[in-house]
């Protein structure tokens, strides 16, 4: 069982060295909703946060960025620091409770169009990760009066359960009545860690009975709600939704990037004119040049292969646009000389600049 998210309970970095060797820890798949929240508690209690930052290879400018996603190593180490730093025992409850299903973006899309609340129900759990949800998660029927969200530390990570488990159920609540209304009361609410000092906040907010200790981490609501209409629905729109959901999963097609791999792209991203080096890059991130190199070719990447692809990246989002010439599109990816950029573009692709501005038409 879990401690509180208390000031006492947490320490500042985290205790897995087992983890190392794992790669699913350093995988970069979840959007930095939780670093963003934590991030805007400090700025509204004048709080200096950028100590949190250390070692984590982002910036505060970064993690508002949607599209970025940080490993469950960054997310839970910069979660440490920070609960220690706000020490605002009951910021779980405070983030959760203001979940809207906006915030969810395009799963909140699909949830907002699926058919009745349970379908909406399934396709957040399908597509957690992509909210930026921190633990794992599963539906039970638990009889033919109730089911129950069912939340679990991964790593085995109970000393940061309490902050996750309480934004989690709390934003998921919200976000339940704002689909069917704010009559929606859970049947119970289960919680695997010992009663805080600040329980009575969990049940105003959740408006039902309250367990604390209990053998798993459950939100138990009755089966009428399931069939429950919405409002919102659209077929066509569910399942484009759901669709692009699928592809945010493994955006690239497979497997999530290492964070070190994603925190060089990031970065060669925001250079390309430049033409950042290997030294540049890891001074920028803090290593050193070799450090750098190794830990690429631990996630088994070179640096002049990521660097090519993200030119090549962003070379064919500019034919594509067709709004500047090859030679003003070289220059934005870091090549003086046109005709060098012809050439590295026919390696990368297999054909030259002009044919494939039009290849998509």
């Amino acid at each position: 069982m879990a401690r509180p998210a208390t000031q006492a309970g947490l320490a500042p970095s985290a205790a897995h060295p087992l983890l190392a060797d794992d790669p699913r820890y350093t995988a970069a798949e979840f959007p930095p909703n939780k670093l963003l929240y934590l991030a805007q508690m400090a700025d509204a209690l004048g709080i200096d946060s950028r100590a949190w930052f250390a070692g984590l290879a982002l910036s505060r400018a970064q993690i508002a960025d949607p599209a970025l996603r940080v490993s469950y190593r960054q997310a839970s180490l910069f979660a440490r620091r920070a609960l220690q730093a706000l020490d605002v025992p009951d910021a779980g409850l405070r983030i959760g409770r203001e979940g809207t299903i906006g915030g969810f973006g395009l799963l909140g899309l699909a949830m907002m169009t699926s058919r009745t609340l349970g379908d909406a129900m399934l396709a957040g759990i399908a597509h957690h990760k992509i909210c930026g949800c921190l633990l794992e998660l599963n539906f039970e029927q638990l009889s033919e009066r109730e089911v129950a969200l069912v939340a679990w530390p991964r790593f085995g990570d109970t000393e940061l359960l309490p902050f996750f488990c309480e934004e989690l159920f709390a934003s998921c609540l919200m976000i339940a009545r704002e689909l069917v209304g704010p009559e929606l009361r859970p049947a119970r609410v289960e919680f695997g860690y010992p009663r805080p000092a600040y329980a009575r906040a969990y049940e105003e907010l959740f408006e039902c009975e309250v367990r604390f200790g209990t053998p798993q981490c459950r939100l138990l609501i009755g089966t009428q709600w399931l069939a429950r209409p919405l409002p919102g629905h659209n077929p066509l729109t569910a399942r484009q939704a759901l669709a692009l959901c699928a592809q945010q999963m493994t955006p690239d097609g497979g497997e999530p990037h290492q964070e070190i791999v994603a925190a060089v792209e990031r970065l060669l991203r925001s250079r390309l004119r430049q033409q950042p080096r290997l030294l540049d890059v890891a001074r920028t991130l803090n290593l050193s040049e070799r450090s750098l190199r190794r830990k690429l070719a631990e996630s088994g990447r070179i640096f002049r292969e990521i660097h090519d692809r993200v030119r090549a990246e962003r070379a064919l989002e500019l034919l594509r646009a067709g709004q500047l010439s090859v030679a003003e599109i070289g220059s934005e990816i870091g090549f003086s000389d046109p005709r060098e950029f012809r050439r590295a573009f026919k390696r990368w692709t297999g054909m030259p600049p002009q044919h494939a501005r039009y290849a998509g038409d």
